[in-house]
């Protein structure tokens, strides 16, 4: 009696890229406004030097992204870039950890097309998944009273698209992020 080891394999492995499918979700956004700062007074921002994302003495592509993205959101919120003398100091903080998770994943059978004549055999295969897991923080600092006056955290699952793309990536996150920030008062 021959086993066919390929159909519960591929019903496995389709059943797999449904759940991962279905579990794809965007980042977790979390924003935090500082009761003690006066976004009513803040009207200029610069950057942090060095900021966080650069601890190698130079400004990584990353860094280019987070800037460019916002410094778009802040001067569309009303606050413009002054490098003296701001009344609000940008940093940012990135961390990307690779994970496992170990999915039990229920198989047919050889005989899994009966299954509602014998029961089914209750077999499963087990994978280990390998992802990136990512926390981006934005903080925005009252420069005169060293006070963090605004921090927006984006954390979940870094995609191969984001991968691939990471400029297109930041800038939809860091967007999504920023878009409750108070606006500056003329």
């Amino acid at each position: 009696m021959r086993i066919h080891t390929r159909w519960p394999r591929r019903t496995a492995l389709a059943a797999l890229a449904l759940t991962l499918v279905a579990c794809a979700t965007t980042p977790e956004i979390r924003r935090e406004v500082n009761p003690n700062a006066d976004f009513g007074s803040y009207k200029t921002f610069a950057y942090f030097s060095p900021l966080a994302t650069d601890q190698s003495g130079y400004e990584s592509m990353l860094t280019g992204h987070l800037k460019a993205v916002t410094r778009r959101m802040l001067e569309s919120k009303g606050y413009v870039y002054r490098e003296s003398n701001p009344d609000l100091l940008v940093n940012f903080f990135a961390n990307v950890q690779e994970k496992q998770e170990i999915r039990s994943v229920p198989t047919a059978g050889y005989y899994g097309y009966r299954r509602g004549y014998y029961g089914g055999f209750g077999w499963s295969s087990v994978e280990t998944i390998t992802y990136r897991e990512g926390t981006l923080t934005v903080d925005l600092v009252d420069a005169r009273r060293k006070i963090l006056a605004w921090q927006g955290t984006a954390e979940g699952t870094v995609s191969g698209e984001a991968r691939k793309n990471p400029g297109a990536a930041i800038d939809t996150v860091v967007s999504q992020m920023m878009a409750e920030l108070p606006a500056a008062r003329p």
